[in-house]
């Protein structure tokens, strides 16, 4: 038998019109067009064709041929299965005149971010969320005790910011975790702790596992996804989508800021039924979060200058990140941008502890990104830049817009974004880092 995690499509020189398929473990989805079908790993690579779409399970197997297409279980069994209809065009899977993909969806951003809020607020004015469309009661909310954030690469820097926005918000203690390590170890998790998956494609191997152990130990899991009909999404007891629309880019983007958009809505609503947020609070917050997809359009318009910073960058062999608070997580997932585009080393740290091993990195022209909106942390992370400057590394500093000519003094090239609040901020810093890389 064939082990490990795969998807699998065949043919057979005998029977030369028939395609067998069969999955375990990784994604693999059928399309049904007019009089032809599809097999594929995920739902962009058929989108032209057709957007009925047939979401297989692990352990089911696709026979396609020129009479139709029919799923079994591996022991043969015939398994009824109906297509679902996806709500993207088939514009989205293209580059729409841009050079890439990944240029393409960050431009995308102020779409999808105004998108994944439509229909969610139900009463501004009130601070009211649609709790339906986190699939959970407000019974539930007030029982937690505590959460526990999994997920993988981009989604857990979306998961470290949905921790601040809810510890802050609704004061209830959040874990959040790696996947590839939570589902090894042996976590404590009961049916008092939510858990919440977070996972663009909701198909990834690691995040699936975790929140099948954490179902299987009580745990009512919700799922924070983009992808309709995806497993993740199906194994879930609640679930809540962003709808960036289909993200092509291997790097993630538009994702992440539509999954820091939805543990923005989900830190509301918690903190607003378990009493942590008055109407008041909570209609400003939401304010602030509707003011989002405006700022990130902003941000965009300066693409050119941030074009410049990046053909100072473009030779250098390592580049070092640095934020606190809600830019901690910023810095993480600025360096994994750049490590994923560009090839260039890249580490990203809490500002707070370069004098705890990185700062012996720093001589003559070493490039560190700084970003510092200017809050009340902001006179902390000045001390780390003039402990830099002292070695001669060259300070790129991510600030906000009505601090940047006072940032001039003490770096050597200044980035302002638009002036907003803390909780928002992450939103808008993320974008000019994903163009930089």
């Amino acid at each position: 038998p064939v082990r490990g995690a795969y998807a699998i499509a065949a043919m057979s020189e005998s029977e030369p019109g028939v395609i067998v398929a069969v999955r375990k473990d990784s994604p693999l989805v059928a399309g049904v067009g007019e009089g032809e079908y599809f097999i594929a790993s995920d739902i962009p690579a058929f989108l032209s064709h057709t957007r009925n779409v047939v979401f297989m399970e692990d352990g089911e197997m696709a026979v396609l041929s020129p009479h139709g297409m029919e799923f079994f279980t591996l022991d043969g069994d015939k398994l009824h299965k109906e297509p679902v209809r996806i709500d993207w065009s088939s514009s989205m899977a293209e580059k729409d005149g841009y050079k890439h993909f990944m240029l393409k969806e960050i431009f995308e951003q102020p779409r999808s971010i105004a998108d994944t809020i439509t229909g969610r607020v139900l009463n501004h004015e009130t601070g009211q969320v649609n709790l339906e469309e986190f699939g959970l009661h407000p019974k539930e909310l007030r029982s937690i005790k505590g959460i526990v954030i999994v997920a993988c690469g981009t989604s857990w820097h979306a998961g470290i910011i949905g921790k601040y926005l809810i510890e802050e918000f609704a004061r209830v203690p959040v874990e959040v975790d790696i996947a590839s390590e939570y589902r090894y170890r042996n976590p404590i998790i009961d049916d008092s702790t939510l858990f919440v998956s977070i996972t663009q494609s909701g198909e990834t191997a690691d995040t699936l596992a975790a929140q099948r152990l954490a179902r299987a130990r009580g745990a009512k899991a919700l799922n924070i996804c983009n992808v309709v009909g995806s497993t993740s999404s199906r194994e879930a007891d609640a679930v809540f989508f962003t709808r960036s629309g289909p993200e092509i880019g291997v790097a993630s983007t538009k994702s992440f800021t539509a999954q820091i958009v939805a543990l923005y809505l989900f830190a509301v609503a918690l903190g607003r039924e378990r009493g942590m947020l008055d109407d008041n609070k909570a209609s400003a917050l939401l304010g602030d979060l509707l003011s989002a997809s405006d700022l990130v359009e902003q941000v965009l318009q300066m693409d050119p200058a941030i074009e410049k910073i990046a053909k100072r960058l473009q030779m250098d062999k390592a580049v070092l990140f640095l934020g606190r608070s809600y830019q901690f997580p910023i810095a993480l997932e600025g360096a994994l941008k750049l490590k994923e585009i560009s090839y260039i080393h890249a580490e990203g740290y809490a500002a707070g502890e370069m004098k705890h091993g990185p700062i012996a990195l720093i001589d003559d022209g070493y490039p560190v990104i700084v970003i510092a909106p200017k809050d009340a942390l902001y006179e902390k992370v000045v001390s780390n830049i003039q402990e830099i400057k002292s070695r001669g590394g060259m300070i790129i500093l991510l600030t906000n817009e009505s601090n940047a000519s006072e940032a001039e003094k003490i770096a050597d090239h200044v980035i302002g974004v638009p002036d907003c609040p803390a909780h928002i901020m992450p939103i808008v810093t993320a974008v000019p880092l994903q163009l930089l890389a």
